[in-house]
This record gives C-alpha cells, sequence and structure tokens, in this order.
C-alpha cells in the first residue's frame, strides 16, 4: 500500500511539475496559472462559507442522481437479460439516451424541472444507459451448466439469482458503476454550468469564466475532480467490500 501511494505521489509531482514550467513558458496567468496561484485560490475559497455550500450541493445532486440512475439501469439490464419482451420495448429507448448529446438533455430538462432538479435528472440519465448495458451483459454470461444444476435442484428464481447470476454479472456491474460515476459528475456539474442553481460547483465554474478568473476557474476544477476521484475511491472499496462478503 505504501510502495503504491509513492508511486502515485510521484506522478502527481511529475504532472504539477510539467503543469508548473508549461505556466512559466506562457508567462501569462489569464491563459494558464501556475500550480501555486491555483493552490492559493483553492486554499482561499475553502475559507468561505458559499464554497462548502456549493460543494455539498453538488455532491447531493451527483449522487443521487447517480443512485437513481444506477438502480434503474441494474433493474433493467436484468430484465433485459432475461425477458425477450422487456429487451424488444426497453433496449431501443435506452440506446437512444446513450446517443443523443447531454446538452440536448439539459436545454429540454431545464424547459420541464426546477433549476435546482436539472443536474440530477441529467447525472440519472447519462448514468442509465452504462450500467443498463453491463447489468445486462453481465446477467446474460451467467454460465450455463450452473444455470441448469440451479434448475435441477430447484433452487428458485431468487436463490439462482443470488447464488449464480450476480456473482457472474458482479464484474461487468462493478466496471459500469464505476464509469457511470464518472459521466454522472461531468454531466451533473455541465447542468450546473448551464443552468446555474444558487449553491453548485458548476455556478462556481461560470461565475469564474464570466470574471476571467482563470485561477479561480482552476481551483473550482481542482475540487470538481478531488470530488469526483474521492466518489469513485469509495465506490471502489465498497465493491471490493461486498465481492468480499460474498466469497465469505
Amino acid at each position: 500500500m505504501k510502495k503504491k501511494a509513492g508511486k502515485g505521489a510521484l506522478v502527481l509531482v511529475f504532472w504539477l511539475g510539467v503543469w508548473a514550467v508549461c505556466a512559466l513558458a506562457v508567462g501569462r496567468e489569464l491563459l494558464l496559472p501556475s500550480p501555486a496561484a491555483v493552490g492559493r485560490t483553492l486554499f482561499a475559497l475553502a475559507g468561505t462559507g458559499d464554497f462548502w455550500r456549493a460543494l455539498l450541493a453538488s455532491l447531493g445532486r451527483v449522487t443521487v442522481g447517480f443512485l437513481l440512475g444506477a438502480a434503474l439501469g441494474t433493474v433493467l439490464g436484468g430484465a433485459t437479460a432475461l425477458s425477450r419482451w422487456w429487451d424488444l420495448l426497453a433496449s431501443p429507448a435506452l440506446r437512444a439516451v446513450r446517443t443523443v448529446p447531454v446538452v440536448s438533455f439539459i436545454l429540454l430538462l431545464y424547459f420541464w424541472l426546477p433549476t435546482s432538479q436539472v443536474p440530477v435528472a441529467v447525472s440519472a440519465l447519462m448514468a442509465l444507459p452504462v450500467v443498463w448495458r453491463s447489468a445486462r451483459q453481465g446477467v446474460a454470461s451467467a454460465d450455463p451448466q450452473l444455470l441448469e444444476l440451479a434448475g435441477a435442484y430447484r433452487l428458485g428464481h431468487w436463490r439462482t439469482w443470488r447464488l449464480v447470476r450476480l456473482p457472474a454479472a458482479l464484474p461487468a456491474l462493478a466496471a459500469g458503476w464505476e464509469t457511470a460515476l464518472g459521466l454522472s459528475w461531468k454531466s451533473g456539474v455541465a447542468a450546473e454550468v448551464l443552468c446555474q442553481p444558487k449553491w453548485a460547483l458548476g455556478t462556481g465554474l461560470q461565475v469564474s469564466k464570466a470574471y476571467l478568473d482563470t485561477p479561480g476557474l482552476f481551483a473550482w476544477t481542482v475540487a470538481i475532480v478531488c470530488l469526483s476521484l474521492g466518489m469513485e475511491g469509495l465506490l471502489r472499496l465498497a465493491l471490493r467490500r461486498w465481492k468480499g462478503g460474498g466469497e465469505g
């Protein structure tokens, strides 16, 4: 663990060095601020209550949107993998959701929902087709011989699902959930930039852009990246413990 952390720190120092050299070469903070300037701005923002309100509000919106999209995607993935009719009805709509640009959803939902709810809905919509596809493929990948054995022992639908289908689907589901979480953050913050709720990280980005505050723009971005990576790490840890508990 310590060796891995040391390597991660070296990689971080390397890229910070590249950033510092590039900022020095450009020589204009408006175009590319230095890591030190961004760090000072982030430290100043962290000392204000507005920053933490925006951070918690965005964290709540993205988390709720991701959980809604992941839950619905998992259920629909299992349904479309096991039922031909469900696959026929749901798959075209979910593929359409996956191909429609996120900006189109943001603009449409802006007319239909309150401003603060648009990022939640967009995050859920972006997570939904990714998780659905992973769940569908995972559930369909269950070993036919194990399924036949479960039928021979008359385990029933629930026990067959828990003992055979879910373990087979978990690797694909885990990958889909991690990918969907990153997409939820990107799309949720993009929706905040366009809709500008009162408390939001995306609103902070938009305000910094309007005032040509490039260090502020970078500082808000760093906060978003750190939150996204932190949530992905927590999700990965939860999945690892779940798999360990299932194996035990």
